[in-house]
């Protein structure tokens, strides 16, 4: 019964989730080109209020937990587990006072209404994978930025999605570059729940009831620690909160 409205409300989620990207693509251009980052930033904010929210066609539930204080006049560097791409919006849209900017493939920057546009010049890293001269460079320019205008950078540290949720070891390079760039970068470590089920059958039929959620963990004291080991606290910290959850479930 599950995959059958699966098949029925993917279908509707995956009609909407595209004709907001198509609608808002032209108006992040108008806003851009026109009235500059400020404009460009709040019509991406929007739109990913309504793709997070096109979750609630899946009959999802959506919690996002920040218990933390988190300065606003200091570059963060939020890391992360990654489930699927429907992590993502939810992320802009709660962190949206952070001004969270994303590490991504470059190939990404062509061919996708909307989110093409916001990757090629909303201020993150598009970085090509086969060339480690250019990554590295692109994530100095990202922490330049974050230094400069106060935002952040949010990192999927594993690297590549969990698609059976499951949390994999954390990648230290791309953190360990930003930190070197941004040294007095606060860590935040984010748990994303449940993600993965939305598209544990492919693209359809999609997971329907499922209880998406995100929560901002303490963050990590840097302190007399090297890239190595803040990475491995972030995800542990991560870990056990994954586990905490799936113990309560028990």
């Amino acid at each position: 019964m599950n995959k059958i409205l699966g098949y029925i409300f993917g279908s509707l989620f995956h009609f909407f989730f595209f004709l907001f990207l198509c609608i808002f693509h032209p108006i992040q251009w108008i806003c851009y080109r026109v009235f500059g980052y400020k404009a460009h930033k709040i019509s991406v904010d929007i739109l990913n209020f309504f793709l997070n929210n096109c979750n609630f066609l899946l009959f999802n539930s959506l919690t996002f937990t920040n218990q933390q204080n988190l300065p606003l006049n200091q570059p963060i560097l939020f890391v992360s587990n990654h489930q699927s791409m429907y992590d993502i919006p939810g992320l802009i849209w709660n962190l949206r006072q952070y001004h969270p900017k994303f590490i991504s493939k470059i190939e990404l920057t062509k061919g996708i209404p909307s989110i093409s546009f916001n990757l090629k010049y909303g201020g993150g890293a598009n970085i090509d994978r086969k060339d480690s001269k250019q990554a590295v460079a692109e994530l100095i320019k990202l922490g330049r930025r974050m230094k400069e205008n106060n935002w952040s950078a949010l990192i999927f540290a594993e690297g590549t999605r969990a698609k059976d949720g499951q949390l994999k070891s954390f990648h230290v390079g791309g953190i360990a570059t930003l930190l070197k760039a941004v040294p007095n970068a606060l860590v935040v470590p984010v748990a994303i729940e449940n993600s993965w089920k939305i598209v544990r059958y492919g693209k359809l039929p999609l997971g329907v009831g499922n209880a998406i959620r995100w929560t901002v963990l303490k963050p990590v004291d840097k302190t007399g620690k090297n890239a190595e080991e803040i990475t491995l606290e972030a995800e542990n910290t991560i870990r056990e909160k994954l586990n905490q959850t799936l113990t309560s479930c028990v």
